[in-house]
């Protein structure tokens, strides 16, 4: 919106995101002195001033605060429109910058295969890692992750159905154990235990009639990959708590057995989520519409 003859309203937003106008300049492309000139004639045209300023902080007046709320709301509005008259009739073209974990990407392929079908000119530049990134930071256009860590400044659109985990073991384990019944049981088991990208153990999670447990197991392998784990459960090292759907053939197919069915609920799934500041560019929008069309 460099050109929308909104620049002042643009800078003011940004100082009071930040506050901070070096923060903002970086932001907006502009120099700080160019950013505080252009707040500073803001401010003579309305008869006030808006922020605070000293060597440290940045803060908002009282009118500071009150107009920015005002002008937050229609600004995103007038952004919306301006990105939408640009991008009408535009075919998408460009690349699709998008993070997710390794989990995600095996069950979204599909809608990744179905997008570049439908517009051949796009690419797709899929990241995939453990850790929760800041997709804004990272230069990513939008990221896949579980609803519960979609952060709260960013539009969530949910993808697909619920997931739920399921507890599994193979069938030559489970001639020599007996199954569990409850999740205290598992304390009588090899468990195959993960590792976060953070370095922390996952306490394996568990629901049943509103009582809510966790349980610290241990077990012979410690491992980063769900893959892995499959892998390992499949050879009888122990019993596995894993995505449904990622061992859903396993199960048809009789290679593993799940057990604590009772235990594992379902629970929201997956969402595609985006900057919530900004009108999506037409790969993006095209992305979020083929989302919400496989949903319904």
């Amino acid at each position: 919106m460099k050109d929308s003859g909104l620049t002042e309203l643009e800078a003011v937003l940004a100082v009071a995101r930040h506050g901070s106008f070096r923060a903002a300049a970086t932001e907006l492309a502009m120099s700080t002195s160019a950013l505080s000139a252009t707040v500073a004639r803001l401010e003579a045209r309305l008869g006030v001033r808006l922020f605070n300023r000293t060597t440290r902080s940045v803060s908002l007046t009282e009118a500071g605060a009150g107009f920015t709320a005002q002008v937050t709301p229609a600004l995103s509005q007038i952004r919306a429109a301006f990105d939408a008259a640009g991008d009408a009739g535009q075919t998408p073209s460009g690349t699709l910058r998008l993070n997710m974990h390794s989990g995600a990407l095996r069950m979204i392929g599909p809608l990744l295969h179905e997008y570049l079908r439908r517009h051949p000119q796009m690419q797709l530049d899929v990241v995939t890692e453990g850790r929760l990134v800041d997709v804004v930071a990272g230069g990513f256009d939008a990221g896949v992750r579980l609803i519960e860590q979609v952060p709260r400044d960013m539009v969530a659109v949910p993808i697909g159905s619920a997931l739920s985990t399921a507890v599994v073991g193979s069938p030559d384990y489970f001639k020599g154990n007996r199954k569990p019944r409850r999740p205290a049981d598992l304390s009588r088991h090899a468990c195959i235990r993960l590792r976060f990208a953070s370095g922390a153990i996952y306490r394996w999670e568990f629901q049943k009639n509103g009582e809510a447990l966790i349980v610290d197991v241990n077990g012979p392998m410690t491992l980063d990959d769900m893959h892995g784990m499959r892998a390992a459960a499949r050879a009888g090292i122990g019993l596995a708590l894993i995505s449904d759907a990622f061992v859903r053939e396993d199960l048809a197919a009789g290679r593993l057995v799940r057990v604590l069915a009772d235990w594992t609920p379902p629970f929201p799934g997956l969402a595609l989520y985006y900057p919530s500041r900004r009108h999506p560019p037409a790969g993006l929008r095209a992305f979020i519409e083929l989302v919400r069309e496989m949903n319904v």
